[in-house]
């Protein structure tokens, strides 16, 4: 682990290099269309996880958490979705994320709490990377009010990432949760390193 993710605290296995911000940026209302709609869905999925509780009748902190996270993200998508009207742009209506695609391709569908706990850690990876990436492009950003938005948004999703995984873990508290998720740490590096270049969160390198 590097300094850099030592200081975030974050689990991931691979750090993405300082070339990354560089070249997404050289399209920065592309990268803001992408950011735009990785917050709608992340309010999206937060909604969608609500009702998958494997009981009747869920506990406060499971609602609690979610329409927490639900009410951050669309709030997030408010800030970035001004930004881009503000430079004259306007939200794309298709929007594709193979990462986010592939890592959801790990969850044991149909097999209840198991389903929900893997798909609670592919969240916690989704907010993870994202936070390592909002931190890398605050640091080297050439725009004031870009740099300033990429700072206020890395803690926020550091924070639902330790309320993802912290879920997962209170659901099924045994070393098997702990092998399970340093196994999707190591497919979540293989699948961010396998990206194709481009002007989006989650690309990978040219």
């Amino acid at each position: 682990m590097s300094a850099q993710q030592s200081e975030l605290d974050l689990p991931l296995l691979y750090e993405t290099p300082a070339l990354w911000a560089e070249q997404v940026l050289r399209e920065p209302m592309a990268l803001l269309n992408d950011h735009a709609h990785l917050e709608k869905k992340a309010a999206t999925n937060a909604l969608e996880l609500l009702t998958r509780w494997p009981e009747p009748n869920p506990p406060e902190h499971w609602v609690k958490s979610m329409t927490t996270i639900a009410r951050d993200e669309v709030e997030h998508l408010a800030v970035v979705t001004r930004a881009i009207a503000r430079r004259n742009g306007r939200l794309a209506k298709y929007h594709r994320n193979d990462y986010a695609g592939s890592l959801h391709k790990l969850v044991r569908r149909g097999e209840g709490p198991l389903d929900l706990m893997d798909r609670l850690m592919v969240s916690a990876l989704i907010e993870a990377r994202s936070c390592e990436r909002f931190e890398l492009l605050s640091r080297n950003c050439p725009d004031q009010e870009l740099q300033e938005l990429y700072a206020s948004l890395w803690a926020s999703e550091n924070g639902h990432y330790r309320i993802f995984i912290d879920l997962a873990r209170t659901m099924n508290p045994t070393e098997a949760v702990e092998a399970r998720w340093a196994q999707m740490l190591q497919d979540e590096s293989r699948i961010i390193e396998e990206q194709p270049p481009g002007p989006t969160m989650h690309s990978g390198l040219q």
